[in-house]
């Protein structure tokens, strides 16, 4: 296809994109690209004989556009970098830069929403049918659907938690309806898409997020409502007295990245497995000293404890998802030989 007629592809516009920019920034671009997406990207830099300064201008133009929208979108949404842009460009460039970065980006539904503060958001749909609620707290962030699913009536947590984990997909129309009531709700905008959601791993999310007591409640009626499905959740989560569960050499790294309040107080009511676990990953004088100060700590808040120990257990699900320390599930897919 020849690059200087007709519409350049996607492919050869980040080829121009790439060979203006010149090797450095390219070398740090190619970082974050797949494979497969550098070998067509690196074919494709090199069957372009000459770039026009024409061309270049344009790609270099339409890549600042869509960059520039990107960080409109970032700072305040695809309301905000839509009028934003078409104070700067016009409102036929802007709605068309707009339409391609959402197609790309693949905005999902309730975006305005995963920007309110939680308790605004709850103050809107605690009154809603379970299955609404359900379906709004599997599109939000796992740390907002937490903080709501917290605070919901007792009595609905665990059948919200399991509405969420059998949720398979739901129909755009559906999806639409929900988000123009809350949309008109929090007076804002959104985009929409016809993702999938739901499922296990999102209710797991959630949990992972709640205080222990909501955890434990919404677990124990799961078990009773459905036993399989408790179970399965239960596998895939990773609570404080799992971290036997962890070799030395990832204990060594949970220990370094915590905060030694934090162990300490963890550790007060943890069981004697969990501390001879930690200790022996110490050194004697690391752990005679955390010892001695956790008998001069003296009685301790069950709340406070709990709390220390959720945010071990969020720094251990980081190192996790960093690739830098290695969780054993249930089953066998995880066993490392």
């Amino acid at each position: 296809m020849p690059r200087n007629k007709g519409e350049l592809t996607g492919k050869q516009k980040a080829a121009i994109l790439l060979i203006s920019l010149g090797p450095d920034v390219s070398a740090q671009v190619y970082k974050h690209l797949t494979p497969e997406e550098i070998e067509k990207l690196t074919l494709e830099i090199s069957s372009v004989k000459k770039v026009d300064n024409e061309q270049k201008e344009k790609v270099l133009e339409q890549f600042h556009e869509i960059a520039m929208a990107q960080d409109y979108i970032s700072q305040g949404g695809i309301s905000y970098a839509k009028t934003v842009l078409e104070k700067a460009l016009g409102d036929d460039k802007a709605g068309d830069i707009i339409q391609r970065l959402t197609s790309s980006l693949q905005v999902k539904p309730f975006d305005f929403a995963r920007k309110a503060d939680p308790s605004q958001i709850i103050n809107f749909i605690q009154n809603e049918h379970p299955q609404t609620i359900a379906l709004v707290l599997s599109y939000l962030d796992s740390d907002q659907s937490a903080q709501i699913l917290s605070e919901l009536p007792q009595e609905q947590q665990a059948d919200i938690a399991k509405r969420i984990a059998v949720m398979d997909s739901t129909s755009p129309e559906i999806i639409a309806e929900v988000e123009q009531v809350l949309e008109r709700k929090l007076s804002t905008t959104v985009t929409q898409d016809y993702t999938q959601t739901g499922g296990i791993q999102a209710v797991v999310e959630v949990l992972n997020g709640v205080d222990r007591s909501t955890e434990r409640t919404i677990l124990d009626d799961l078990e009773v409502d459905d036993p399989e499905l408790a179970e399965e959740i239960k596998k895939r989560m990773f609570v404080f007295e799992d971290i036997v569960t962890l070799d030395n050499r990832a204990i060594q790294r949970v220990i370094r990245e915590v905060d030694n309040d934090d162990l300490r107080l963890a550790l007060k009511v943890g069981s004697d497995e969990v501390k001879d676990m930690v200790f022996n990953n110490m050194s004697t004088r690391m752990a005679d000293t955390f010892k001695e100060e956790m008998e001069f700590m003296g009685p301790v808040r069950l709340r406070d404890v709990e709390e220390a120990q959720s945010r071990i257990v969020s720094v251990i699900r980081k190192l996790e998802e960093l690739g830098e320390i290695v969780i054993a599930r249930g089953g066998g897919d995880d066993i490392i030989v």
